[in-house]
């Protein structure tokens, strides 16, 4: 029985995942909605995760991952992939603990997902690319061949990576750019041919 870590709209996503691969779920954890329900599930905080439970973070941003990862170990808790079964996982292809892989995804051979890596619906990844910790990787974005998206990086819904490019740690691609040039880590790239954004 899987414990999913955050109530909201990702958090209910991966409800839809769990259904659908037929995997049991014992509620969702989640400090805001705590002592509440979800979807006919209670929801508990974190640090209420049972010892040596396992769990699936269905959160978007990166950093509060990272942070809730930290939290659920410390508490014994240990991360599980889930992969609804409308997802295509090619052969030669390597899952971390934690990653989320939605129904319409398209992981092609030779791949890896880091830990706590999340895939969204419709969304493709091309052949021997690599994806670092806590990538995120939005509806309907297409990840081409021998990509590499470093540890915390988010590719936005609709967005293109073109072959061989780098997204860098913790940088953000706009929905529906285009990157035809490795992005510097901690950078927010939009449009067609994807730049920086300016503020």
């Amino acid at each position: 029985m899987v414990w999913i870590a955050g109530a909201g709209g990702v958090g209910r996503e991966a409800l839809d995942v769990a259904l659908a691969a037929g995997t049991a779920v014992s509620g969702f954890l989640d400090d805001r909605l705590a002592g509440g329900e979800v979807r006919g599930l209670p929801v508990r905080k974190p640090t209420e995760l049972p010892h040596g439970a396992p769990y699936v973070i269905g959160i978007a941003d990166p950093a509060v991952r990272a942070r809730l990862a930290v939290l659920l170990d410390a508490a014994g808790g240990h991360p599980v992939t889930l992969v609804h079964p409308r997802a295509i996982i090619a052969p030669e292809t390597e899952l971390a603990p934690g990653c989320l892989v939605m129904g319409g995804a398209h992981v092609s051979s030779s791949v890896r997902l880091g830990p706590h890596s999340q895939v969204h619906y419709n969304a493709t990844v091309g052949h021997d690319s690599l994806l670092g910790a806590r990538v995120t990787v939005y509806p309907g974005a297409n990840v081409s061949g021998a990509v590499r998206l470093e540890d915390d990086s988010t590719v936005g819904s609709g967005a293109v990576v073109l072959q061989g490019r780098t997204v860098g740690r913790a940088a953000f691609v706009g929905a529906a750019a285009t990157v035809t040039r490795d992005v510097p880590p901690a950078t927010t790239v939009i449009g067609t041919p994807a730049r920086p954004l300016t503020r």
